[in-house]
């Protein structure tokens, strides 16, 4: 059981493994950084802790971004979108956000660009 405020907790509209994605974003440069899930309890975690923490649905475990990397998200602020189904996690990245080492996750594949 999480102990995330009930009324958030009634705001957001989980998939039916009860997660939500998480768009994180670099809080200064505005570039997107990755995409996590989270579920109610990696959200309360976030939100009182203020490091990126999320649900890792490979490992079926929760994971702190940069607990083992060295490269942290510290939180600045945590928004929900109008449907209440994704959430925007704005962050202060210390390092490379991408576990290949990459800045982001979509630096490497570019499937449509601005024509010529």
């Amino acid at each position: 059981m999480s102990e995330l405020d009930p009324q958030v907790a009634a705001l957001l509209k989980r998939n039916g493994d009860g997660l939500v994605p998480a768009v994180v974003q670099d809080a200064t440069s505005g570039r997107v950084l990755m995409l996590a899930w989270m579920d109610d309890e990696a959200l309360h975690r976030t939100l009182t802790t203020r490091r990126g923490t999320y649900w890792s649905r490979s490992r079926q475990a929760y994971w702190v971004k940069g607990e083992t990397s060295g490269n942290t998200q510290a939180v600045r602020e945590v928004r929900l979108d109008c449907d209440g189904d994704t959430l925007l996690v704005l962050v202060d990245q210390v390092g490379p956000a991408c576990h290949t080492g990459s800045t982001t996750c979509f630096d490497d594949r570019l499937l449509l660009a601005e024509p010529a």
